[in-house]
């Protein structure tokens, strides 16, 4: 394939829909294009202009107007346009003009058809393309993936393997084992003919056959109990059939492989190549991260120092998930899981210590937490709800040494203090249920800055201990009165509009400058806490009880309360912003950084970076709507 060819077919298969085609398809696509330029400010289609290709953008940027003039799309590399008009009369529909030089590449008519033909999702994406395409596009193809995926052997590789000639001695053989502080080397002869499916050829052209392993088990059992000379030679050791595995096999089948054949390590061949050893230690550990694993050891523990021990498991067990390609809802499950399982196992402790409760109770958690979508980097945002019988000269001291405990616990735990106060510690976020529903009340019948900041916090709640009715009461509350109330609703919808996406206005981002991460865009702050306010309102408005934002899309999608398409894009556009931040973090962990929220959009590729471009903008009408979908009533 000539270079320019190739060129062609790498840039096209980083963008949907061309990234899915088959290899057959997209060398079919990259040989058949025709290229054209257009300068900034020049007509591409004018209306009802014969279109005979497709448009792929190489290079530049292009905006398509509506028939009247008024501007529909702006789109960048990586975007195709015109399809409607291929689709229906070979005529234009929307007319473009550039507005940077760009370079298309052109994909013929015939071979459009061939596209649509052929290939299923290309159909899809061609035919029911809009705004949001693209972004619809990765996401769903992120949960396909994870839908299929089985972890590979080769995920649990840590070093390449030791290997040496069987003609060396077993004194040779040890020796070599403790320099590189390993438990067996690989046996290598040299190979006659290639004709075996052990023969392989080194960096240095060299060709070996793998002829066998030998263990510390081996020098034990084969060489000191036999009192067998160390000038043995390496191939005079029986070593019996030697079992390997394809790297690309998964952990599940290595398991059975070594429990079948009763060993416990299992060189591993990328083709014929050796390219490590792994254990039957390595797939224990491996599992030991799996977040089950972590939630069980959560509870054996009966100290807050043990509890703190675990903070590197979590980290493993993040950084595992996001490396699998789990979505954000998984991850945001599994670390909300594994943050409540702390949170109770520290109430355990405190009440084995204190005794029983006075009176019955009920442990809240906010934010993040509550909604399940927890990530690597969070605060602790909690609060008691008390038994109306509850008497704080009598009562007080044992829930305020309580929730003293369980919010030392969860810092010594990696989940700092909240900051702005929001804890059980807290006198005001103490109190008994009666008092909680005034507060409620007061938030939703007069509210003010405070006290929607108060409802942006507080009105996301969840139980983690404790009795699960007082949560049930105050969630029906709130259900309830907020969706009767235009002018609390007309005041958070407001509020939601303080954030806004970093957007500029010519296709840019607008970056930090703060000096802590210039050029960067706090993808919390800017995208996804907007994100779940613009949720929350629409939320509180149709009634709905849900905690989750996708779960609350589904709720307000159910009640019809926006246009058709809207709630799934928002959930497509809050899933990649999510996704964003939690490889950003999982980055940060393996480089040994302390995880944050700063991405800089120079760090991310030119498909993430565009996808990001279009989920700020769902965001940015999704702000724009809330302010007209809820108006401030007359009075």
């Amino acid at each position: 394939m000539e270079a320019e060819v190739r060129e062609i077919r790498e840039h096209m298969a980083q963008f949907p829909p061309f990234e899915q085609l088959s290899d057959e398809l997209l060398d079919a696509v990259a040989m058949s294009v025709e290229i054209a330029y257009h300068q900034a400010g020049t007509e591409v289609y004018a209306y009802g202009q014969p279109i005979h290709a497709l448009p792929y953008i190489r290079s530049g940027a292009v905006e398509v107007y509506h028939h009247n003039g008024e501007l529909y799309n702006r789109l960048a590399e990586g975007d195709i346009f015109g399809q409607f008009g291929l689709l229906r009369n070979r005529r234009v529909r929307f007319p473009v003009k550039a507005i940077e030089d760009t370079l298309l590449y052109l994909i013929p008519e015939e071979l459009f058809d061939r596209l649509c033909d052929e290939d299923e999702s290309f159909a899809d994406f061609v035919e029911l393309s809009g705004a949001g395409t693209r972004l619809k596009s990765t996401v769903e193809q992120s949960v396909r993936d994870n839908d299929m995926m089985v972890t590979r052997v080769r995920r649990l590789i840590t070093r390449l393997p030791v290997m040496i000639e069987d003609s060396a001695t077993v004194q040779d053989a040890a020796r070599l084992m403790t320099e590189n502080d390993v438990s067996s080397v690989l046996l290598l002869e040299p190979a006659e003919n290639a004709d075996s499916d052990r023969v392989f050829t080194d960096n240095d052209d060299n060709t070996w056959r793998l002829a066998g392993m030998l263990t510390d088990q081996d020098l034990r059992e084969r060489v000191l109990a036999e009192a067998r000379p160390a000038d043995t030679r390496l191939k005079d050791i029986a070593h019996g059939e030697l079992i390997t595995i394809q790297s690309d096999e998964s952990v599940y089948e290595a398991l059975l492989t070594m429990l079948r054949n009763n060993i416990q390590r299992l060189p591993v061949l990328h083709r014929r190549r050796p390219v490590g050893v792994i254990h039957l230690s390595d797939i224990v550990r491996y599992e030991t991260h799996s977040s089950a694993y972590l939630v069980s050891n959560i509870f054996n523990q009966s100290t807050v120092k043990g509890l703190s021990r675990l903070i590197p498991d979590v980290r493993a067990a993040f950084i595992r998930l996001v490396d699998e390609g789990a979505t954000s809802q998984m991850i945001g499950t599994a670390m909300s899981t594994i943050g409540r399982s702390l949170m109770r196992r520290l109430v355990e402790m405190a009440e084995a210590e204190l005794g029983p409760p006075p009176v019955p109770y009920c442990l809240l958690v906010h934010g993040s937490l509550a909604r399940n979508d927890q990530s690597i980097t969070t605060d602790q945002d909690n609060a008691l709800v008390l038994h109306d019988s509850f008497d704080p000269a009598q009562h007080d001291a044992y829930f305020k040494e309580l929730a003293k405990r369980v919010s030392d616990g969860l810092d010594a735990c990696g989940y700092p203090y909240c900051k702005g106060g929001i804890m059980a510690t807290n006198d005001k976020w103490r109190q008994p249920l009666s008092q909680w529903k005034r507060y409620f009340e007061e938030w939703i019948a007069k509210p003010d800055p405070e006290r929607l900041l108060h409802s942006s916090i507080f009105f996301d709640l969840d139980a983690v201990y404790g009795e699960e009715r007082f949560l049930e009461e105050l969630q029906d509350l709130v259900a309830t009165r907020a969706s009767k109330s235009p002018l609390f609703l007309a005041a958070l919808a407001r509020n939601a509009l303080n954030r806004t996406p970093p957007l500029g206005i010519f296709r840019t981002f607008v970056v930090e400058k703060d000096g802590r991460h210039d050029n960067a865009i706090n993808i919390k702050r800017r995208g996804i806490a907007p994100m779940t306010d613009v949720i929350r309102v629409h939320a509180l408005a149709v009634g709905s009880r849900a905690q989750n934002s996708f779960e609350r899309l589904d709720d307000i999608d159910r009640a019809g309360s926006l246009p058709a398409g809207q709630t799934d894009k928002l959930r497509h556009a809050l899933e990649f912003l999510s996704t964003v931040r939690l490889r950003h973090q999982a980055y940060e962990l393996k480089h040994d950084h302390e995880p944050d929220n700063a991405v800089e959009p120079e760090h991310v590729s030119d498909a993430d970076r565009h996808n990001l471009k279009e989920a700020f903008q769902v965001l940015s009408n999704a702000q724009k709507f809330l302010r007209f979908r809820y108006p401030t009533p007359n009075r």
